[in-house]
C-alpha cells in the first residue's frame, strides 16, 4: 500500500509537464505533492479519462494547496525568481527521488533488471 493512497487530487490536466510544474510549485512552498498519471502514453491520448494527470496532496493540506494555486504570480515576481536562479545549482533531487514524486511509489529501482537465478542454472 502506498503512503499516497488517501491523498486527494487538487489539480487535473492532460499534460505531464503542466502537472510537474504544479507539483514543483507546491513542493517549493512546503506542501508535499505527487503526480498521478492515468494518461495512456502508448497511444498519446490527450482527451477523456485516459488522458488525466492529477496532482495529489495529503487531505489535510488540500485547502492550502488550492489557495496557493489560486494566487497569481505577476511578471515582476516571475522575473525576480528567474534572475535569482542559479543555473549551476545541483539538482534538487536524485533521479530515484524524482521518480517517486512522479509515480507516488515508495521505491522504484532505476537500475538494470536483476538476473533470474533459475535462468543461470540452465
Amino acid at each position: 500500500m502506498s503512503k499516497h493512497e488517501d491523498w486527494v487530487s487538487i489539480f487535473r490536466t492532460s499534460t505531464d509537464y503542466e502537472a510537474d510544474l504544479v507539483r514543483d510549485r507546491l513542493d517549493d512552498s512546503g506542501i508535499p505533492a505527487v503526480v498521478l498519471t492515468q494518461r495512456d502514453h502508448a497511444f498519446n491520448l490527450t482527451v477523456g479519462d485516459l488522458a488525466s494527470v492529477h496532482v495529489m496532496v495529503p487531505p489535510d493540506r488540500a485547502d492550502d494547496a488550492v489557495e496557493l494555486l489560486e494566487q497569481r504570480l505577476d511578471d515582476d515576481a516571475l522575473e525576480e525568481a528567474a534572475l535569482g536562479a542559479d543555473p549551476d545549482a545541483p539538482d534538487a533531487r536524485t533521479p530515484d527521488e524524482e521518480s517517486k514524486l512522479d509515480s507516488g511509489h515508495e521505491h522504484m529501482d532505476l537500475g538494470p533488471p536483476e538476473e533470474d537465478p533459475e535462468e543461470e542454472n540452465d
